[in-house]
């Protein structure tokens, strides 16, 4: 196996979220403290779940062919538009790189349930020769990083890692990881989801995981002691990354340098977090020894924060494990944009790379009275001006998987 040892910087962005459908829109919203939660009806019976965060003023036919839209899930629809976005926006294309050299690693952490729920209904009312044969291709997790690779020729690796809700920072961490080995050049790197779907829903509330608040601005509120759940939302986000020497070599725009990668299992309960945060400290912890820098050395997490009840101690109780008294400057922007499950970490990433890039720090909104076992500055309500050399992004998900990320500014 080769060793690791080469640089990896971001080279390019792209995302579809509730709170924005380009990286410009997103952050600004992102940084104003406006939520991107609205009602929602789904269609579903005695449905008590009226909130969610969906995409605005987006159409898939200004970005894909009608015949491709009819072909694959939405959460696909979303990764290729949002991966195209970070393509474009990195200059790659323009360039004379080896495409053999180019892989794609996007991951969704439930994948193509509309389209399953869609053709059981066709399956059991008209039978099966109703059911699409697009069906499996159209609905399965790699199909993302397939297309995108077959619409732009990148014959470099090409993957998909699925774990829940940290399925975007395993995506990205591990396209990482191929660069620094010597295995490709350029990594499009991501997550997307779209599980707002009437079964989706149902499953989530069985599992008493979503806020039953009928207000959807103020429902997502990471810390606060009147919290009940995450609001469940839809989304996509895309990074470009580049071996250091190759983009410098043609002269591409560097956002941020990616230097640590940790991840870690709780090994405790398929949903719960153990009340230590155990998993989630050892994912920082093997992140900062990763990145050779010392817990001091962070200016900005980007933290999992979704809005439960549990799993908001859980992670106070592992940053304090972490970083003592020391903790740094901590915001959830889930608090705006709701959970979008596996596309999370990938928008987050896109989060600290811009808290990077512009020294603004954004706010967790609706932490009005803060939780006392919630006891850390979580940037309540309003953003801050905060020069960031060093950010962490955290993403943990059902499976008791973690995964953080290190960017530094280069």
């Amino acid at each position: 196996m080769k060793q690791l040892h080469r640089r990896v910087v971001v080279t390019g962005l792209g995302i579809l979220s509730p709170i924005g459908n380009t990286v410009d829109d997103a952050w600004h919203s992102c940084i104003e403290g406006k939520s991107g939660i609205t009602n929602i009806d789904i269609g579903l019976n005695d449905n008590p779940i009226k909130i969610g965060g969906r995409l605005k003023n987006f159409s898939p036919e200004d970005f894909l062919d009608s015949k491709e839209i009819r072909r694959i899930d939405p959460f696909i629809q979303y990764g290729i538009i949002a991966a195209n976005q970070s393509i474009e926006h990195s200059g790659i294309l323009e360039s004379n790189t080896d495409l053999t050299r180019v892989g794609v690693n996007f991951g969704a952490g439930i994948g193509g349930i509309d389209t399953i729920e869609k053709n059981k209904i066709l399956l059991e009312e008209r039978g099966y020769k109703k059911v699409s044969p697009f069906f499996v291709p159209g609905s399965i997790v790699n199909m993302i990083s397939g297309l995108v690779s077959i619409k732009h020729g990148f014959m470099g690796p090409n993957t998909s890692v699925v774990t829940a809700c940290s399925t975007g920072n395993h995506c990205i961490g591990t396209a990482a990881r191929s660069i620094a080995c010597g295995e490709a050049e350029v990594m499009i790197a991501g997550g997307a989801e779209m599980a707002s779907t009437p079964l989706s829903i149902a499953g989530f509330i069985a599992a008493r995981a979503l806020s039953m608040s009928s207000d959807p601005v103020t429902a997502s509120r990471p810390w606060d002691r009147d919290r009940d759940g995450f609001v469940l939302s839809d989304g996509a986000g895309s990074i470009v990354l580049e071996d250091f020497d190759h983009a410098k070599a043609r002269g591409a725009n560097i956002y941020a340098e990616i230097i640590g990668f940790g991840t870690s299992s709780d090994a405790h309960h398929m949903t719960a977090p153990p009340d230590d945060g155990r998993g989630a400290a050892l994912a920082m912890s093997n992140a900062i020894a990763d990145a050779e820098i010392i817990s001091s050395d962070i200016d900005y997490i980007n933290a999992h924060g979704t809005s439960t009840p549990l799993g908001d101690v859980a992670e106070t109780i592992a940053l304090k494990s972490v970083f003592g008294e020391n903790v740094p400057q901590i915001s959830s922007t889930k608090s705006m944009t709701g959970h979008t499950l596996g596309a999370a970490g990938a928008i987050e990433s896109i989060f600290c790379i811009k808290v990077i890039n512009e020294g603004i720090i954004p706010p967790t909104i609706n932490l009005e009275n803060p939780d006392p076992l919630c006891d850390i500055n979580y940037t309540p309500l309003t953003s801050i001006n905060k020069e960031v050399n060093i950010a962490m992004n955290n993403s943990f998900g059902f499976g008791g998987t973690n995964s953080t990320l290190v960017f530094k500014k280069i």
